[in-house]
């Protein structure tokens, strides 16, 4: 009975080597021969059954570490999948750097060319409309737009052309003896002579203006390297025109098969919110800084010449063109006109600086917030930092496109947070 018990026991239990002796030993005190064979034979059997279950544990382990050895091996690899994305971003955002660098000019023309065709489309697309003229060929309303923009550049130069000629010729033969006078102090005597200036005076002004002659003088070299410049680049008036006739015409082709490579329904909707809204932003930018600036032009030209600025004919054209550039346009056309002003003797300066505030802050708080209106949406401290930025990289083209990348920029990123964010992101356009 107990020995019936004890081998249910015994075959239920878990045996190792140390206790499987220990539990023979038992066995040969309570058993007799016969029973201590019959439970020999037992286990026997159980240790067969142990050696096997063994053998099976010990190949399903080696199964698992030969299959995790090739995992732990790729990732102690040294370039993974990830590192090699990245490194792959890295180098195709360093090889369109050096392209954008090396070809900077013909890019940059391509930019000009991009904002020119922004600034007629809106009289294309309006000849297109109008049967009549054009009997609905856009070809043909791009050539009737330029045969007027033609007529009209001719008929100003008809006008004004040969007086601002005439000036501009004058100026270039005076600026030469004004410079002169300037670093050589004997300004300082014209002038004070003119206007009841003290001796002392005379004195102390021509000396500070002899001794910091290098400096006036390096500023008139600079101003002629960047006029050199962009004399040498002069070709690209023509073929600034010329591309944008292609972009008038087939613009709008362009981006819709640009559009139609995009396969994932979210990303060709992120692509196109940003197109209109861009699209939207650059024209109304562009035809308001013309506006702009004509206006400047027309206004100086008429209140110099009013005034009896001398060489008022070619110094409001100069400050007008210069309305074009952000921030610092402007005062570089307010100090180039009393600069000249005050070289060529003007006894009204003070009129003229009066004059030159007063139309700023028309400018800044009157005509410009009413004919941009809310297009930018930029902060001015934005403005600025996107100017001195512009300038330090690109010079005089940085500070002309830095107001319209910085904007694209805040664009893009509304609009990401529209689509992709969840946020509200509105763009006004």
């Amino acid at each position: 009975m107990w020995g019936s018990q004890f081998l249910v026991d015994f075959q239920g239990s878990q045996v190792t080597s140390d206790g499987g002796l220990i539990l023979v030993r038992e066995l040969g005190e309570h058993l007799g021969f016969g029973e201590l064979i019959e439970q020999g034979s037992a286990l026997k059997n159980l240790a067969g059954a142990l050696h096997t279950e063994a053998l099976k544990c010990t190949l399903s382990v080696g199964r698992e570490v030969k299959t995790e050895m090739p995992d732990q091996t790729a990732d102690m690899g040294f370039f993974d999948k990830r590192t090699a994305s990245v490194l792959s971003t890295i180098l195709l955002f360093v090889a369109l750097g050096a392209f954008i660098y090396g070809a900077r000019s013909v890019l940059i023309a391509f930019l000009f060319a991009i904002f020119f065709a922004y600034l007629l489309d809106p009289l294309v697309s309006r000849l297109q409309r109008l049967k009549t003229v054009s009997r609905g060929s856009r070809s043909i309303a791009i050539l009737e737009v330029y045969a007027i923009l033609c007529l009209a550049i001719a008929v100003a130069l008809l006008l004004v052309g040969p007086r601002i000629m005439n000036e501009g010729r004058r100026l270039g033969e005076a600026l030469p003896g004004l410079l002169e006078n300037v670093s050589s102090g004997q300004i300082a005597q014209q002038i004070g002579s003119r206007r009841g200036w003290s001796y002392n005076t005379q004195v102390r002004l021509g000396q500070f203006l002899a001794n910091h002659s290098g400096v006036a003088l390096g500023w008139v070299r600079a101003a002629g390297t960047h006029v050199a410049a962009v004399a040498q680049n002069v070709i690209w008036l023509v073929l600034i025109p010329i591309l944008a006739i292609f972009l008038l015409k087939d613009g709008r082709n362009f981006t819709d098969n640009i559009l139609g490579m995009v396969e994932r329904r979210q990303q060709r909707q992120f692509l196109v919110g940003i197109t209109e809204d861009l699209n939207g932003m650059l024209a109304h930018y562009i035809r308001s800084q013309l506006i702009l600036a004509g206006l400047s032009l027309v206004v100086y030209m008429v209140v110099l010449s009013l005034l009896r600025v001398p060489y008022a004919f070619v110094l409001g054209p100069i400050a007008g063109i210069m309305e074009f550039i952000p921030v610092v346009g402007p005062l570089a056309g307010a100090v180039a006109i009393l600069s000249v002003a005050f070289l060529a003797n003007y006894h009204h300066l003070l009129i003229v600086a009066g004059f030159l505030g007063i139309w700023r802050l028309l400018q800044d708080y009157v005509t410009s917030p009413r004919i941009m209106g809310g297009t930018l949406r930029l902060h001015p401290l934005a403005v600025i930092f996107a100017v001195l930025v512009g300038g330090a990289i690109a010079g005089f083209i940085g500070v002309y496109f830095s107001i319209p990348i910085i904007a694209s920029m805040l664009i893009v990123w509304r609009r990401w947070q529209r689509t992709y964010a969840g946020g509200d992101g509105s763009v006004k356009a």
